[in-house]
C-alpha cells in the first residue's frame, strides 16, 4: 500500500521589492529641492557674502542698494548657469545613448571644437569683441561641426562608431587651426584666454536671451527621444522590430545635442566633464532607462555647474577661479575612477 507523502512546505514568498518608480520620482523631487539650494547658495555667495533677508529683498523687494545690484548680477549668472547645466547634461546623456559609449561628451562629436574655431575666426579676422557678437559665430560654428559629422558619419547610414570617429577628426583638425591662429596673433590669443577656459561671469539678460530659445527647444527635443533612444539601445534589429527609425533618431538626437551644446557653449565656453559625469553618475542609480536620466541629467548638471562656480568664488577670494577650471579639476580625477573601474556602467 502506497502511502502519499504530505506535500513539502512552501517557501515564504519573497517580499515585494519597493516600487522603483515612487522611488525615482522621489529622488527626482530632492534632486529638485537640492538644485533650489545651490541657486540660492549661488546668489547668496561670492567676494561679498548676502544675507538671506537681502537675497529676498534684491529679488522682490529691489530699491537700488548696492546689495540689490550684487543679486541681479548674481541672478543673471545664476539663470545662465542653470541653463547651460540643463543643457550639457541633456546633451551628454544624448551623446552617450547615440554613440553606446558611457564615456561620452559633447566633445565627442566635435562641437565645442566647431564653436571655439568660430569665435577665434570671428576675432582674429572679423574683428568682434562683445560676447553678443561670440555668441552666433560660436552656435553657428558648433552647427556647422555637427552637420559636418553627421555627413561623414554616414548620413542615412550613420553608425555611433563612424560618428564618433568622423567628431575626433574633426576635432583634432579645428584645434589645430585655434592653436596655430592664436599663435600669430597676441590680440586674438589675449581675448580668446578668458572665454575657452569657461566662465559664467559674463552672464547677462541680453545674452540669456539669446539662447533661451535654443535651449528650450533643445530640451524639448532631448526628452522627446527618450523611448526612441531606449529602443535603440537593445540593437538596431530590435529597435527595428519594436518600429523604431534609426536614421531619425539618430538624426534628431545629433541635432539636440548640437543645439544645445553649441548654445552652452556659445553663452559660457567650452566647460569639460559636465556632460559626461552627470549622465555616467546618475545612470548607476536609475539604470539604463533614458526616460529616468534625462530628467535626473537635466537637474543634476545645474547642480554641478553651480556648485563648481560658487566653489570657484569662495577659494581664491577676493578674485575666483573660472567655473570651467573647478569642473576640470574635479572632473579628472572621477573620469580617471570611471575608466579604472572593473565595471563601467553600460548602455
Amino acid at each position: 500500500m502506497l502511502v502519499e507523502s504530505p506535500p513539502e512546505p512552501r517557501a515564504a514568498a519573497a517580499p515585494a521589492p519597493p516600487n522603483r518608480r515612487a522611488v525615482r520620482a522621489v529622488g527626482l523631487l530632492v534632486s529638485v529641492g537640492i538644485l533650489v539650494a545651490v541657486a540660492l547658495a549661488s546668489i547668496a555667495i561670492g567676494a561679498r557674502g548676502l544675507s538671506l533677508e537681502q537675497v529676498w529683498h534684491g529679488l522682490f523687494e529691489a530699491s537700488g542698494t548696492y546689495g540689490d545690484t550684487v543679486v541681479a548680477d548674481r541672478l543673471s549668472r545664476t539663470l545662465l548657469g542653470l541653463l547651460a547645466g540643463a543643457a550639457l547634461g541633456l546633451a551628454g546623456a544624448v551623446l552617450q545613448a547615440l554613440t553606446r559609449n558611457p564615456l561620452a561628451d559633447p566633445g565627442l562629436l566635435g562641437i565645442n571644437a566647431g564653436a571655439s574655431a568660430a569665435v577665434v575666426t570671428a576675432i582674429t579676422f572679423l574683428g568682434v569683441t562683445s560676447l553678443s557678437g561670440y555668441v552666433w559665430f560660436a552656435f553657428c560654428g558648433a552647427a556647422a561641426v555637427g552637420a559636418l559629422v553627421w555627413f561623414l558619419g554616414g548620413s542615412r547610414g550613420a553608425t555611433p562608431v563612424r560618428l564618433a570617429l568622423a567628431g575626433t577628426a574633426i576635432s583634432a583638425a579645428l584645434y589645430g587651426y585655434l592653436q596655430a591662429v592664436m599663435i600669430l596673433d597676441e590680440a586674438a590669443l589675449g581675448r580668446m584666454r578668458f572665454w575657452t577656459v569657461g566662465s559664467l561671469t559674463s552672464a547677462t539678460g541680453e545674452t540669456i536671451v539669446q539662447v533661451l530659445p535654443f535651449m528650450a527647444a533643445g530640451m524639448v527635443l532631448a526628452l522627446s527621444l527618450a523611448r526612441p533612444l531606449n529602443a535603440m539601445a537593445m540593437g538596431d534589429d530590435t529597435a527595428k522590430a519594436l518600429g523604431a527609425d534609426l536614421n531619425r533618431t539618430r538624426a534628431l538626437a545629433m541635432l539636440a545635442a548640437t543645439v544645445l551644446c553649441g548654445a552652452a557653449t556659445a553663452a559660457c565656453g567650452p566647460i569639460v566633464f559636465v556632460g559626461l559625469m552627470v549622465p555616467h553618475v546618475v545612470r548607476s542609480f536609475t539604470g539604463p532607462d533614458l526616460r529616468w536620466i534625462l530628467p535626473y541629467a537635466t537637474v543634476l548638471s545645474p547642480v554641478l555647474l553651480l556648485g563648481a562656480d560658487v566653489v570657484g568664488r569662495v577659494v581664491a577670494r577676493p578674485a575666483e577661479l573660472q567655473v570651467g577650471i573647478v569642473t576640470a579639476i574635479l572632473g579628472g580625477p572621477v573620469f580617471i575612477f570611471l575608466v579604472r573601474r572593473r565595471r563601467t556602467a553600460q548602455l
